[in-house]
This record gives C-alpha cells, sequence and structure tokens, in this order.
C-alpha cells in the first residue's frame, strides 16, 4: 500500500530526500513519496527522484510559483509536504491551503540559529561563534515566516572540541538522515497528534541508535 502521500519541496544534493525516499521502500514505512519539486533545475534532488521513480517538477520564483505549487500539490495527492533543504520561503497561499501539513528540518536546534539566511554553512559557523556545547537537528511545522512554526522533534548531538562548520554540519547531518524519516513515519501512523512529544522525541535509547557513538562524550 502506498500509504501517506508526501511531496518533497528541496533545492540542493537531496540527502535527506534520498533518507526518506530509502525509508519508504520498507513496505511498514506508511509513507511513500509521490512528487519532488525543486526551484533549482540542476538541484541534485531531482536527479535522486528520478533515479527512484518519482515524478518531479520545477517551480520558478515568479509571481506564479504558489498557484503551481498548489496545482502540483493538489495533481499529487499531496497529504504532507516535507521542506528538505529547500531554501525559498513557501508562498503563504500554500502555507494556509496545508495548514499543518508541512514540516520542514533545520540544521540547528530551534528557536535558536534560526531565521531568514540562516542554512547551510552559516548555522554551523554562527553554532560555533556561540560558544554552544550543543547543536543538532529540528523538525517543525511551517508557518509564513522563517523557521517560526510549532517544533515537533529535535535530536541534540554534541559540538566537539575542534570542531569546525563542516565537522559539526557532517554531525548533524547524521541526525537529520535518522530524525527525518522517523517524524514521518510516526506522521503517518497518526498525523499531527502522533507527534506531541516533548522533545527529543526520539532519542537513543529508541529510534536512532546507530548515533550513540556520535552523542558519547
Amino acid at each position: 500500500m502506498p500509504g501517506l502521500r508526501v511531496a518533497v519541496l528541496a533545492s540542493g544534493d537531496g540527502t535527506n530526500l534520498q533518507s526518506l525516499l530509502d525509508a519508504a521502500r520498507d513496505p511498514k514505512a506508511g509513507f511513500t513519496v509521490s512528487l519532488v519539486i525543486s526551484n533549482r533545475i540542476t538541484a541534485g534532488a531531482l536527479e535522486r527522484a528520478v533515479r527512484a521513480g518519482v515524478r518531479t517538477a520545477t517551480v520558478a520564483q515568479d509571481g506564479d510559483d504558489a498557484a503551481r505549487l498548489l496545482t502540483l500539490l493538489g495533481e499529487c495527492g499531496a497529504e504532507l509536504v516535507v521542506l528538505a533543504g529547500y531554501l525559498k520561503l513557501v508562498p503563504s497561499t500554500v502555507v494556509s491551503a496545508f495548514a499543518g501539513r508541512i514540516l520542514n528540518i533545520h540544521p540547528a536546534l530551534l528557536p535558536a540559529f534560526g531565521g531568514a539566511g540562516m542554512y547551510g554553512r552559516r548555522v554551523h559557523e554562527a553554532v560555533l561563534a556561540s560558544g554552544a556545547r550543543v547543536s543538532g537537528p529540528t523538525v517543525h511545522q511551517v508557518d509564513e515566516g522563517f523557521d517560526q512554526g510549532t517544533i515537533v522533534a529535535q535530536w541534540p548531538v554534541p559540538v566537539k572540541a575542534g570542531d569546525t562548520p563542516e565537522t559539526l554540519a557532517a554531525r548533524v547531518l547524521e541526525a537529520e538522515h535518522r530524525l527525518l524519516p522517523a517524524v514521518v513515519r510516526a506522521w503517518a501512523r497518526g498525523g499531527a497528534a502522533s507527534l506531541s512529544l516533548a522533545a527529543p522525541a526520539f532519542g537513543p535509547a529508541s529510534a536512532l541508535p546507530a548515533l550513540s557513538d556520535a552523542l558519547a562524550p
């Protein structure tokens, strides 16, 4: 059974998309990726989708992008929209149409280190500059602002002595690849109500045992 129909929006290489595609191959996952949309025609995420046999589309950031997004999401019957490295603000009409059904993954522990312009290397540079000893990904619901929606799950990872933006990014990304599919699987089981959990929703003793070495002091 296809399960929950998920549309993914991505701007870059698509490693978080790949984590969802890999998870969806499990018959017990409860969801399927039915559409991948990018604002960049050269995005690696589109290539990953094509290899997986998933429909793709590109949407330019112009006056018709909201209508185009709504049409595409309607055509594929999307029940949940996931932003996986999508670097554009979702139009307010799309947010309204899918209120409470759009999730984003951010590479820091919100509400810190979020907002307009905070993505990629910039996030990890800011974490290191702050002296924070813990970072990690956040999955949150999307509203009309950048990184302002309700937090549904977080996964803390340590900031280690000698970390660079690259080493910290790699550690956080590993957690992203585990956390995002876990959240979507939980959503497929029970919708938003199943995510009413105290963060971190998925800890080393449950959904992410493979990260226990990375999380050790």
